[in-house]
């Protein structure tokens, strides 16, 4: 079985799995218990939120455990939410974002927020000029996503930072696809906020965090959660310790290992978007070097509908695009940069992972010359 899927989810490292093993049978004590089991549980949290600062540069204390970026893209946008409105009522968010953010920009604008929508290129980079257009001193807050899920493409976030504040905004970036991948530092982007995931770094599911500039104490907004004060207050509940320990893992493994897995992974991208070229020469890659993340392609396929090619692609592992997305239509991220519907409805995103080789390419081939000779 050939897995090209790795933007939707990684495999837990081995080390990462060792690392987490013990939390569930043996050191199963609740951190915020005081016992001796207790203080242990909560020492491995505190080390592993030390390992996620370190790998972003971040302080420890400006990192909040979550279930995964896309709750702490909700907690973001429910506190805005939540808190008596000031004079700023406008929201800008791109184009192409994951629907964690644009569904809850959505629904502030439903409750009387002003939500403006940050074009991006044909490469789907947001553009630059039309922010500076857009972002004024009425907005409120800015999210742009550090990496695209479904494109790869790397968006100039430290500069949107900087329009932001200067206009006095708050800036907050989904880097869901950025730590881990490429060197992501907070302190350079300059974001006020930014939303990490394990399970995209060879870490589990259903852990990410949520990064607050200065730490709780500094959160301008509300909380929808109540009913205990377990990080600082933001989300409370029972820490998940052995998904934590988890991420910690992953995150001291990516941070020594992340100049050799993109050094292979350009290598194997540049290998397969050669062949592929030359095998099928009406291909088109939608996202560019060095304007991408190594180890993903986004691919047209001209004449062959994408579901065609999945159905047919029966042992490799392969997406449309964002799994939160479904696979009944393109999304709105291609359609954000393909106009013409057959076109929009031809595109096969690949995502290559640390462990992938050069398996399964002529399979991948074979397959779409037969396509294309029916067809």
């Amino acid at each position: 079985m050939i897995y090209w899927d790795h933007n939707s989810t990684t495999p837990c490292a081995p080390e990462v799995v060792e690392a987490m093993q013990r939390y569930w049978n043996e050191e199963y004590g609740n951190p915020s218990s005081a016992h001796l089991m207790g203080r242990r549980a909560a020492a491995a949290v505190r080390t592993a939120r030390e390992q996620v600062a370190a790998l972003a540069n971040a302080l420890p204390a400006e990192i909040i455990f979550t279930s995964g970026a896309t709750e702490s893209n909700n907690l973001l946008f429910l506190g805005v939410l939540l808190t008596p409105r000031s004079g700023r009522k406008r929201i800008a968010v791109s184009a192409i974002e994951h629907k964690s953010v644009l569904e809850p920009a959505h629904m502030l604008e439903q409750h009387g927020f002003e939500l403006v929508i940050l074009p991006v290129n044909n490469d789907g980079v947001t553009d630059i000029e039309s922010a500076r257009r857009m972002i004024n001193e009425e907005t409120l807050l800015v999210s742009v996503q550090a990496v695209n899920n479904e494109l790869g493409t790397i968006q100039p976030v430290a500069e949107l930072a900087e329009i932001a504040h200067n206009n006095g905004a708050y800036f907050h970036t989904d880097a869901a696809q950025a730590l881990g991948k490429i060197p992501f530092d907070v302190q350079q982007v300059n974001c006020d906020f930014a939303s990490f995931s394990a399970h995209k770094m060879y870490g589990p599911k259903g852990i990410g965090t949520l990064y607050v500039r200065g730490g709780a104490r500094r959160w301008p907004w509300g909380t929808p959660f109540r009913g205990g004060g377990q990080e600082a207050g933001l989300r409370p509940g029972t820490s998940n310790v052995p998904a934590i320990v988890g991420f910690g893992k992953a995150c001291e493994l990516c941070g020594t290992s992340l100049t050799k897995n993109n050094q292979h992974l350009h290598l194997l991208t540049g290998q397969f978007a050669e062949m592929l070229l030359k095998r099928f020469p009406r291909a088109v890659i939608l996202n560019r070097q060095p304007n991408s993340v190594p180890g993903t392609l986004s691919v047209l396929f001209e004449g062959i509908p994408s579901d065609l090619l999945l159905a047919r692609c029966k042992s490799i592992n392969l997406s449309k695009g964002s799994a939160c997305n479904g696979i009944m239509e393109a999304s709105h991220v291609i359609k954000a940069i393909i106009a013409e519907p057959n076109r929009q409805e031809a595109v096969v995103r690949i995502s290559f992972g640390r462990n992938s080789g050069s398996e399964g390419f002529e399979q991948f081939f074979e397959i779409l010359n037969t396509i294309e000779q029916e067809l």
